[in-house]
């Protein structure tokens, strides 16, 4: 298995502020693109090609990563015209594939930060003789996935919607987002209209009788979809929970990028990145947070479990927890912005305008 397909059309609604300007594959995540984790892991997987499957700002993908070969990889870009869902972006990118019609192809997620054993997977299509492997894993509450039951070798019996009963809920496995294709099968999938793998491919092979094998793997696994999980993802990267080649330094508490400047008195902690040319003043303290390039977090100021954007700047003694301001947003001085808050990119916020306890 040397080639894969990577799917990062996404718009990342879900993400926004920080998808305004940026697709959330580059978004930043232990001080680089998240993407470069997934294709660091997947090269260490013996991935040689990677095509890349791309739409919402499809321009600024080869520009930072060119033909792959700083990563050692043969890089590969095709964007959509119009949006074509999962199953559609595989099959327009299938003309670009080497592979014969038996050959595995590796194909995963631009939102998904797992430690998945990539090789174990592909091992596992082989050996089983399956015509499409899926990752699976285990959630507590599988409420908001679909479900994948499977039988005691591993077949996959169903692929069930969201669960909306106890009673619907059958298995505790979920679509993990990462699959194996046997190359043929990828040319069964319908050209140039909007399919779901989830929703129309995988159940139309099962109801055809293709042989759709389900791995579980319950290792590290994080849906990066929300702002609060990207954050979590990131500080998790620097801690070394969430294994990764890509991260730009020795895995510990803090990661400060080589022209940022942290005051000698402030804080970080909790897996924070403090990104190029970031500024943090005395008396700062920071945990579990990303600061983006270029922001400014002035004297006092106290940020838990929160995203700043590039060029965005908190003012003295602000608190913010689990809040995310856009690129080039000011946040005043003694403005208080808890759970759930989002600063658009350039919003300004004056001096003590927002509260969620007295100012006293």
């Amino acid at each position: 298995m040397t080639e894969a397909i990577l799917l990062v059309g996404g718009k990342g609604t879900r993400l926004r502020p920080l998808t305004v300007h940026t697709p959330k594959p580059m978004v930043p995540a232990a001080g680089v693109p998240f993407l470069t984790h997934q294709l660091a892991r997947a090269r260490a997987a013996g991935v040689e090609h990677i095509v890349l499957a791309t739409s919402y700002l499809a321009e600024v993908f080869e520009p930072y990563f060119g033909d792959g070969s700083a990563l050692g990889l043969h890089l590969e870009y095709v964007t959509e015209e119009e949006p074509l869902g999962t199953g559609g972006a595989i099959r327009n990118v299938a003309s670009r594939l080497r592979s014969g019609p038996d050959d595995p192809v590796l194909i995963f997620n631009g939102d998904i930060l797992t430690g998945l054993d990539i090789r174990a997977l592909v091992d596992t299509h082989e050996t089983t003789g399956a015509d499409v492997s899926l990752h699976l894993t285990k959630v507590t509450d599988p409420r908001a996935y679909g479900l994948v039951p499977t039988d005691d070798t591993g077949r996959v019996l169903a692929f069930l919607e969201k669960p909306q009963t106890p009673e619907e809920i059958v298995t505790d496995q979920i679509n993990a987002g990462a699959y194996v294709f046997r190359r043929s099968v990828i040319d069964t999938i319908p050209l140039g209209r909007p399919v779901s793998v989830e929703r129309e491919t995988f159940p139309g092979l099962l109801s055809a009788g293709a042989h759709l094998q389900g791995m579980v793997d319950s290792t590290y696994w994080l849906d990066l979809g929300t702002p609060a999980a990207f954050v979590r993802g990131s500080a998790d990267l620097v801690l070394g929970r969430a294994p990764s080649p890509a991260v730009p330094g020795r895995c510990g508490d803090r990661l400060v990028l080589p022209t940022a400047t942290v005051a000698a008195d402030a804080k970080l902690s909790g897996g924070t990145v403090v990104g190029e040319g970031a500024f943090v003043a005395e008396g700062a303290r920071v945990f579990g947070s990303t600061i983006m390039p270029g922001a400014v977090i002035e004297p006092g100021a106290v940020i838990t479990d929160s995203l700043i954007g590039a060029r965005a700047r908190v003012g003295e003694r602000s608190v913010l927890t689990g809040t995310v301001i856009g690129d080039g947003a000011v946040i005043g001085s003694d403005n208080e912005l808890l759970e759930g808050t989002r600063i658009w990119c350039d919003a300004q916020i004056p001096a003590g305008a927002v509260r969620f306890s007295s100012d006293q």
